[in-house]
C-alpha cells in the first residue's frame, strides 16, 4: 500500500510540474508577439509579377550590402548574408495573394538569433518600395 501511495504521489508531482509548461505553450502573449512579428516582417505589393518581385528583392538586398546566397524562383525565396562585423542572414519569400497582389515576407537573423527589432525590416521594405516603385501595404 505504501508503494502505491508513493507511486501516485510521484505521478501527481510529475504531471503537475508539466502544467506550467503547457500554460506557457498556450500563452496568448507569446502568440500575440508572433502575430506582431509577422506583421513587421510582411508587406503586400500591388503586383502579380512574382519574378519581377524576386529580382527586385535581390537588387534591394545587394544595395543594402547583402551577398545573395541562394535564389529560387520556383519556391519564391531569396537568402542573403551581410557580413559587417556580424553575420546577418535574411531570407525573403514572395507569394501571390489573390490575383493582383504579392506578399513579401522577410525573416532576419543576427548570428543565430532571430531579429525581432522592427528597424532592419523597415529599412528593407522602404528600400524595396523605392526599387519596385510601388507602395507597400501592411498585411491584414
Amino acid at each position: 500500500m505504501n508503494k502505491t501511495c508513493l507511486s501516485l504521489f510521484v505521478c501527481a508531482s510529475f504531471l503537475s510540474s508539466c502544467a506550467p509548461m503547457q500554460n506557457r505553450i498556450l500563452d496568448t502573449e507569446e502568440s500575440g508577439s508572433q502575430v506582431q512579428l509577422r506583421q513587421i516582417q510582411s508587406r503586400v505589393f500591388d503586383t502579380s509579377d512574382r519574378e519581377k518581385t524576386l529580382r527586385t528583392v535581390i537588387a534591394t538586398l545587394q544595395d543594402l550590402a547583402f551577398v545573395v546566397d541562394k535564389a529560387d524562383l520556383m519556391l519564391g525565396t531569396v537568402s542573403a548574408t551581410k557580413l559587417d562585423g556580424y553575420s546577418m542572414r535574411m531570407t525573403v519569400t514572395a507569394r501571390p495573394r489573390g490575383k493582383g497582389q504579392m506578399v513579401v515576407r522577410a525573416n532576419a537573423q543576427l548570428n543565430t538569433h532571430p531579429i525581432t527589432d522592427p528597424a532592419p525590416y523597415q529599412s528593407f521594405f522602404v528600400a524595396l518600395e523605392r526599387s519596385m516603385f510601388l507602395a507597400a501595404h501592411s498585411v491584414d
